[in-house]
């Protein structure tokens, strides 16, 4: 049985507590804040309830694994329903796309309609293209530590490539819709797609064929659900505590100082931006956080455009996503609008002129900067921001140079997203492996 300290309690952090307890280990998860979740969670005011984080996810199957692992199985804690369409896209010209979740030929036939003949027979083929690295990354990169000595050709080609995402979305795609559609994913998790590997394209391969998820009444309600599981799991938590460093004696971590003392350690979790612990802050010098949108909370009142889950606008100098699964008082609506590129307005402003004028319908509205929320969080949520190939050995991986050490969370996720973060404890929870019985 090993001591182990987790720091950070956003859905890395509980994750990895959670298999880790559940493997025999003593856990102490170490929280800065005075709740579990990190980005996860709810925002409410004046009667108005809007998700903090991300309103859906990919590869349910990643939650599901994490919660039957754990203990009780997912489907006795949460609902998890499709979400359909995927997502609308509007687009320059006024043509407007509602993307079908979880299917090859609705999308190819909902492009076409849309787009015009042979558009969607472009974009199917585009993604079918991330078929063989959606596998090669799963199986080498997502699901198992990564190892540049381990790694089978292929997949370490894969890894090391020089194609930018956007090279390859320019030489697959002439239509400039469907170009900003292939790029969407990217564009919103704040990373220049020049600078991003082609195989993130991968996204839009397993929105296609795994579909979009999402929790009724906001995906907020993880956060409780993984509080309860640690309570479950009779993990000790300490919240309110700010983790200081590392403590490292010979080579190998033996605590975590905090603002309740050190705290014995045979096993560190870092679950947080590694830049916040002196310890590990050398190893990611030479990478950068992805920065935050935009973010504005808008509470309605009256009657206002039925929109579906997600609403993307597509403009020459900024992206809006217009999420619409908040929940608000009888008659009213709750909104959040994701900004990213060049706003020089109002967000309310920028909405107005892409045709969703709900200016005189605002009763609430909270804004969060970027700057806000890296504050909040003592880093950025979105992880590391992609700058070329080089990114991939510059940051850290959920074994760390420093003997004791492990890391999950945003931070070494291949992505942005739920399932890539909880694969990262899953990870981190086969390396540090079972207390013996």
């Amino acid at each position: 049985m090993a001591r182990v300290v987790v720091v950070g309690g956003g859905f890395g952090g509980t994750a990895t507590a959670a298999r880790l307890a559940k493997n025999g280990h003593t856990v102490t998860l170490v929280e800065r804040t005075d709740r579990l979740g990190g980005a996860v969670g709810f925002l409410e005011r004046d009667g108005f309830r809007w998700d903090t984080g991300p309103t859906a996810t990919l590869l349910p199957a990643v939650l599901r694994d994490l919660f039957r692992k754990s203990g009780r199985p997912l489907e006795r804690e949460l609902d998890l329903v499709p979400v359909e369409p995927v997502r609308e896209h509007r687009f320059e010209d006024g043509t407007v796309l509602a993307l079908p979740s979880g299917s090859r030929s609705a999308q190819l036939e909902a492009v076409d309609a849309s787009l015009g003949g042979g558009a969607g027979r472009q974009w199917v083929d585009h993604v079918q293209t991330f078929a063989e690295p959606w596998d090669l990354l799963r199986r080498g990169y997502l699901e198992r530590p990564f190892s540049a000595d381990h790694l089978d050709k292929a997949t370490l080609a894969l890894l090391r490539t020089r194609t930018s995402l956007e090279k390859v979305v320019q030489r697959q795609l002439k239509d400039k819709r469907l170009r900003a559609l292939a790029l969407t994913a990217a564009v919103m998790d704040g990373h220049e797609p020049r600078n991003a590997p082609a195989w993130l394209g991968m996204l839009a391969y397993v929105e296609q064929n795994f579909g979009v998820w999402t929790v009724p009444g906001g995906l907020g309600a993880l956060a409780a659900a993984m509080t309860k599981r640690l309570g479950e799991r009779r993990v000790e938590v300490l919240t309110g505590t700010r983790a200081h460093d590392v403590v490292v004696r010979d080579g190998r971590a033996v605590a975590v100082s905090t603002d309740a003392g050190d705290l014995d350690a045979d096993v560190v979790v870092c679950a947080v931006d590694p830049r916040t612990l002196p310890a590990l802050a050398g190893l990611v010098a030479r990478t950068q956080p992805a920065l935050p949108p935009l973010v504005t909370h808008v509470g309605l009142d009256g009657d206002v455009p039925a929109l579906p889950h997600e609403v993307v606008l597509h403009g020459p100098h900024a992206t809006l996503a217009v999420r619409t699964n908040g929940t608000a008082p009888t008659g009213g609506a709750a909104w959040t609008v994701l900004s990213r590129g060049r706003v020089e307005e109002d967000v309310l402003v920028a909405l107005a002129r892409r045709g969703l004028d709900v200016r005189d319908r605002v009763v609430s509205r909270v804004d969060r900067s970027p700057r806000d929320l890296v504050v909040e969080h003592s880093g950025s949520p979105y992880g590391v921001l992609w700058q070329g190939r080089g990114t991939l050995t510059h940051r850290l991986g959920t074994r760390t140079p420093v003997d004791g050490v492990y890391c999950a969370g945003a931070h070494v996720a291949a992505t942005t997203g739920l399932p890539f973060v909880g694969l990262t404890a899953a990870v981190v929870a086969e390396q540090v492996g079972t207390a013996p019985r």
